[in-house]
């Protein structure tokens, strides 16, 4: 079982592999997208925490920034109908803070957000994920049930800005500027406020 490896980046292809150089062993590992953007190219040296998944036809790599992405990549794999393949398109759009934060606070917007996640399957991940992933960090108000409208207005803040086309990063630094409360139209004037700033 291959839970870490660093090497030398030999190659790329276009399925989302690094080719990885490791003591003149090559790996291929498959990666998010955002540990793939930022290999420079060949000859870059990269460290990854890896999850070995066994198939009865193959054995895959999936190599990951950190242990807590893989631990979610492990979470995403144990959830009902969720493969690799998805589970490696919610890391890419979504890291595991704000995929926990969808989860508790039922954000099946931000979550369908990811290529290939409908209603669907986005509210199957929020049952699913709900007891998997461990959200020590989150506010209270984040619970449902737990603290009133706060979070319900940040939702649909969330829901109207997709609505209007922004990208689901950008969506997360401006909610990171926004009150914790407050009226949806206010707290949606601060978002627009701070994603025309960021632009």
């Amino acid at each position: 079982m291959i839970g870490w490896l660093r090497g030398r980046v030999i190659g790329r292809t276009a399925e989302g592999e690094v080719l990885l150089d490791v003591g003149g062993v090559g790996y291929r590992v498959a990666v998010s997208g955002p540990v793939m953007a930022r290999v420079a190219g060949e000859g870059h040296e990269l460290a990854l925490h890896v999850h070995t998944h066994v198939r009865e036809d193959a054995i895959v790599l999936y190599g990951f920034d950190s242990a807590e992405d893989r631990r979610c990549f492990e979470a995403l794999l144990g959830a009902h109908g969720v493969g690799p393949a998805l589970a490696l398109a919610v890391l890419s759009t979504l890291p595991p803070a704000d995929l926990a934060r969808a989860v508790v606070e039922e954000d099946l917007d931000l979550l369908c957000a990811v290529p290939g996640v409908g209603r669907k399957t986005a509210a199957r991940l929020v049952l699913d994920l709900r007891t998997r992933l461990s959200v020590p960090d989150l506010p209270q108000r984040a619970v449902p049930g737990a603290g009133g409208s706060a979070g319900v207005a940040r939702q649909e803040v969330r829901a109207a800005l997709l609505e209007l086309g922004y990208e689901p990063d950008e969506i997360r630094r401006a909610m990171g500027e926004v009150p914790d409360e407050g009226a949806v139209e206010d707290l949606l004037r601060r978002a627009l406020q701070e994603l025309a700033v960021a632009r």
